[in-house]
This record gives C-alpha cells, sequence and structure tokens, in this order.
C-alpha cells in the first residue's frame, strides 16, 4: 500500500494525552469553558512556563485551540472530536469531571456589560440560542454574518440593521466570557443588542458597577421572543 496507515497518527495523539499534566489540562477543557495557561498551570500543577510547552505540544497535535484576548491567550478543545475521544477514555478510566467554579461575584456572573455589549451568563445564553436558531453563519474562527432567518429577526426584535452595517467596525464575533468561559456575541451587532435591551427596559444598570439586571419584562420576552428562561 502506498497510501498512509490510517492509525499512522495515533501514537502521536496518545503520546500527547498520556503525559499526566496534559491530560489533566484536557479534562479540565472538557466544561467547553476556556482558560488561560496560568489557570492551566496550577491545574497540571505545573509551572507557567512548563504550563506552556505541554499547551504547545497539545496544540501542535490538534487537542486544543487558543484565543488572543486582550492580554490573555485562552485556551480549549479543539472541537467535538476532542471532546469525545476524551469523554470514551474517561469512562474507560472511570473517573468524574469536576464542575466548574465561576471566578466572577454572583451578580456579575448573571449579567455585565462587555464594553459595548452585554455578557455573563444570560448573554451567552442568548449567543448560544441565536446559534441554535440558525441567526448566525460562521465567516472564521470568530466571525459571524446574519443568515437570512436572522436578519429577519433580528429586525423583527427592533435592530437597525442598515445603521448597525454602516458602523466602521466588525459587525459581529464570538467574544470569551471572563466569567463563563464560553463565547457571547460581540461587535456592532452585539452593542446594538445591548442598546436595544436597554431601550426596551429588558435589563437595567447598577449605579455603580457593570453589572446589569434583567427586568420582570425582559424575563418575559426573552422568554417568549426567543425561548430563554
Amino acid at each position: 500500500m502506498n497510501g498512509e496507515q490510517p492509525d499512522a497518527g495515533v501514537p502521536a495523539i496518545a503520546a500527547a494525552i498520556g503525559e499526566p499534566s496534559r491530560a489533566r489540562m484536557l479534562y479540565c477543557l472538557m466544561d467547553g469553558r476556556a482558560r488561560t495557561s496560568t489557570e492551566l498551570a496550577v491545574v497540571a500543577n505545573v509551572s507557567p512556563s512548563t504550563a506552556s510547552i505541554h499547551l504547545g505540544r497539545l496544540k501542535a497535535a490538534e487537542l486544543v485551540s487558543a484565543v488572543v484576548q486582550g492580554r490573555h491567550r485562552y485556551y480549549t478543545l479543539k472541537g467535538q472530536s476532542v471532546a469525545a475521544a476524551l469523554e470514551a477514555l474517561n469512562v474507560l478510566a472511570g473517573h468524574p469531571r469536576r464542575a466548574f467554579s465561576p471566578p466572577a461575584p454572583s451578580r456579575l456572573r448573571t449579567a455585565r456589560t462587555c464594553y459595548d455589549h452585554m455578557a455573563g451568563a444570560v448573554a451567552v445564553a442568548l449567543h448560544d440560542r441565536f446559534q441554535a436558531l440558525g441567526w448566525l453563519a460562521p465567516l472564521d474562527a470568530e466571525g459571524y454574518a446574519l443568515t437570512t432567518a436572522g436578519a429577519r429577526a433580528f429586525g423583527s426584535l427592533g435592530v437597525d440593521l442598515e445603521a448597525t452595517r454602516s458602523l466602521r467596525r466588525r459587525f459581529a464575533f464570538a467574544c470569551l466570557d471572563w466569567s463563563e468561559r464560553r463565547p457571547h456575541l460581540g461587535g456592532a451587532l452585539g452593542a446594538a443588542l445591548l442598546t436595544l435591551a436597554l431601550r426596551k427596559k429588558w435589563i437595567v444598570r447598577d449605579l455603580d458597577s457593570r453589572a446589569v439586571s434583567v427586568t420582570a419584562l425582559g424575563r418575559r420576552d426573552l422568554l417568549a421572543r426567543l425561548g430563554i428562561p
């Protein structure tokens, strides 16, 4: 046979997973949330410099992806296939996974502003719902365009899409949430959604922090319009 053997890459992947510190890093990422190399160094009980070497190995083996946001580089598993393989190994080993413990205070975790768009658990739920409804179409690793259904839906919510598209900035992208470690919606569309939510009184700002509170009207509308409890 002239072609590459189907199992040719298995030993390298197994070796990358099999090192105990790297395995701890990978299983820490199994909850779908991103973490920094510093956090993963603590999980793996290694120095930051050693963690960087391990993460480089995992990235080279295409087991993790890295996203640079602000001063930090966040790591996640590279796709569902990696998670499925780790889950299968976890079943064989019989080890339970630890739950993620968000680092932010409770009120900030629920809903807050992230520059000019909304962040926190509510914003992450919105992002997930937009994807589930087929309103967002991926353009690249982080950016989105609106589908036909999405354009119609955001327009019906009250977002001025023509004005939003005319702004000289990224239209929409997945902004990694600091507390949830999963994406919320950033860019011009995210900012327009925050403005809309404030105008419709779905949320109100705190006077002395970045936290926002979802109003009773907001809870009713989010449930009725988007199916978010």
